[in-house]
């Protein structure tokens, strides 16, 4: 399967997932539809279907121009139907979905938003975490609680280490500096922040990560316990 990063609104990351084997291709959370169509284009691919993680605005507000573009089928979290314009199909967890012969499970993981949801392709050792895992991070808490983020960071953990993490933005510079200040004694963080911050000034992209180095540089994946990623997490929202 491959898989490519593209770019939409102010700091969005949208993907296209594509199977070589059967021609089927996926966009997942397209923010705005253009720069989708487009990638898509420049590689002969041809967009059959539309996966959103959660409603906001910023990974589904292009859902209506790719369908009309393409005639996609928009999959979505059947807990936000009511939020998502135009979804055709409903799924929650344990939900398969596919990219040609990809099999993904849907996981419920709710907390950023309340029928938050996840895309996990067990075989190839690939997760799209939406709003809820970022690099060194994790998504504000707008619809659920930190109870709910700690049940999901603790099964996000309990994935190989290898397992690729796909979010939805590019906010690790700014997780990894609010993670030097919660573990400042954690070396793998400082080092990490130091990699992402030559990236950064590089114009490069940080995402996708992995499961293995979200455990080691990541305080949010590496709470003890709820009240503890509460703490964070508020710490965070003002940091």
């Amino acid at each position: 399967m491959e898989i490519v990063r593209v770019p939409v609104l102010s700091d969005n990351y949208a993907w296209l997932l594509h199977d070589p084997a059967s021609g089927a291709t996926v966009a997942i959370d397209p923010g705005e539809a253009q720069p989708l169509i487009d990638a898509a284009a420049t590689r002969g691919w041809t967009i059959g279907g539309i996966w959103n993680t959660h409603w906001h605005p910023d990974h589904v507000g292009g859902n209506a121009a790719l369908k009309a573009a393409t005639g996609a089928e928009i999959t979505g979290p059947e807990a936000e139907r009511a939020k998502i314009d135009g979804m055709d199909r409903g799924v929650g967890e344990g939900a398969m979905v596919s990219v040609g012969d990809h099999l993904a499970q849907v996981w419920q993981v709710p907390g950023h938003t309340a029928g938050h949801i996840a895309f996990h392709f067990a075989d190839d050792a690939v997760i799209f975490t939406g709003d809820t895992l970022f690099a060194m991070g994790c998504g504000r808490l707008f619809e659920g609680t930190a109870a709910e983020m700690f049940v999901n960071m603790r099964r996000y953990a309990a994935l190989s280490p290898d397992t690729r993490v796909y979010c939805g933005h590019e906010y690790t510079l700014s997780n990894g500096r609010y993670a030097v200040s919660a573990e400042p004694d954690n070396a793998a963080i400082v080092e990490r922040l130091a990699a992402v911050e030559a990236m950064r000034a590089a114009g490069e992209a940080t995402i996708p990560t992995t499961i293995g180095a979200e455990l080691a540089t990541n305080p949010f994946m590496r709470a003890s316990d709820a009240e503890a990623l509460a703490r964070h997490r508020s710490a965070k929202d003002s940091f």
